[in-house]
């Protein structure tokens, strides 16, 4: 069956976009991921580069590409039960091998989980209505926790918030170091992972797969709509996300990065706009894809869609090297983090494009298949992916 083009293209975008939240996580303990402040005040070039990364890119990629991970489930519902439950199984698999052998941030394993519950939901669900408007309700109402987290926490912050150098200095240890103890120290770190999992995100995850089932299953997500249709719905859309976010930005900055306002409740604003920006970005890609389409950097980033699970991977290796092997880590601020990432853009998009001269599709999507074919048979039916 053909591809749809414009799906692969903003997969791709959104496997490139996701590392600049990552990068973060990468270069820097655990507690800068959110907090500019977890040092002291930051300097002005880096409060800057918070905010920036925060206006455009913090949560809206991976809102994004949730979004898709949903309308994917959506388009493989007809392939039978067992063949979706043992291809998202695989990704549990993919995703606790990675995220305790290799690196704490990683996303495949709640999206593994959460996909085993989704996929019902979106199967039983009839009415495209109804599922769209479940799915707003589930992501409103992890982001509404972070209220309810807000004021049953206490005005002290913690380590994960405000470390202190002696913490500092163990997680860089470790993270250098590897060895059993890093593993040890991430599978600890996975429980604590699994119940933000189940309290917060795992619902937001939710809304956002049975939201992208909704808008592929009305043609949304396919480009069935106009063009004029996609570019007013960008406009309105990113423009919302914005007047929402930038109280929120501007009063973190102005309070300090203070622990419960910061930390709780000044996070549910970038919650609430993400998905919005998110879909105004689908909605730009729609929008203009006739001259997207033309373009050489169109086809490299289509590629690196079509090997999404692969490139997520290659970023890991590519910055686990840089920053524990070769001893990055806490080197870098958060600008300097930044001119990291075209480097890495560039090697997944060459070896994207390498790859894909040879082989039809990436060694992990392969490998993900034969899993998923040796434990749920072959596909009842196959769909366009």
């Amino acid at each position: 069956m053909s591809r749809i083009h414009p799906l692969d293209f903003i997969r791709g975008l959104a496997i490139l976009g996701i590392l600049l939240l990552n990068i973060v996580s990468f270069g820097l303990p655990g507690a800068a991921y959110l907090n500019p402040a977890w040092h002291g005040l930051p300097s002005r070039h880096d409060a800057w580069t918070w905010a920036m990364v925060d206006l455009f890119a913090q949560i809206k990629f991976l809102a994004l590409f949730a979004l898709l991970f949903g309308g994917g489930l959506h388009m493989l519902l007809p392939r039978g039960k067992r063949w979706l439950q043992a291809r998202l199984s695989g990704l549990v698999l993919f995703g606790f091998i990675h995220s305790v052998f290799f690196w704490d941030g990683d996303i495949l394993l709640d999206y593994g989980l959460i996909g085993l519950v989704v996929w019902r939901m979106i199967r039983d669900i009839d009415a495209t209505p109804q599922l769209l408007k479940s799915g707003v309700m589930l992501y409103v109402l992890g982001s509404c926790s972070l209220l309810v987290l807000g004021m049953a926490s206490g005005p002290q912050a913690g380590s994960a918030w405000q470390p202190s150098v002696a913490a500092v200095q163990y997680e860089t240890f470790w993270k250098i170091h590897g060895g059993w103890e890093a593993d040890l120290k991430r599978l600890g770190m996975l429980s604590s992972d699994l119940l933000s999992l189940a309290v917060q995100y795992g619902w937001q995850l939710a809304g956002l797969m049975m939201t992208g089932a909704a808008l592929m299953r009305n043609g949304w997500l396919r480009g069935s709509w106009s063009q004029a249709h996609y570019r007013r719905s960008a406009l309105l859309l990113i423009g919302s996300a914005w007047l929402i976010q930038i109280p929120g930005i501007y009063l973190q900055w102005i309070t300090g990065w203070d622990f419960r306002w910061a930390g709780f409740f000044l996070q549910v604003p970038r919650e609430l706009g993400a998905p919005l920006q998110a879909v105004g970005y689908a909605a730009l890609c729609f929008g203009y894809w006739p001259m997207l389409s033309r373009l050489k950097i169109t086809y490299a980033i289509r590629c690196v869609g079509r090997m999404a699970l692969t490139n997520y991977l290659l970023q890991t290796l590519v910055c686990t090297t840089l920053f524990n092997r070769l001893g990055w880590f806490n080197q870098l601020d958060r600008l300097q983090l930044l001119a990291v990432v075209p480097l890495v853009w560039l090697i997944n998009i060459l070896f994207s494009l390498l790859w894909l001269h040879y082989f039809s599709q990436g060694p992990f999507e392969w490998l993900w298949r034969k899993l998923t074919v040796s434990v749920g048979g072959q596909p009842l039916k196959k769909s366009p992916s």
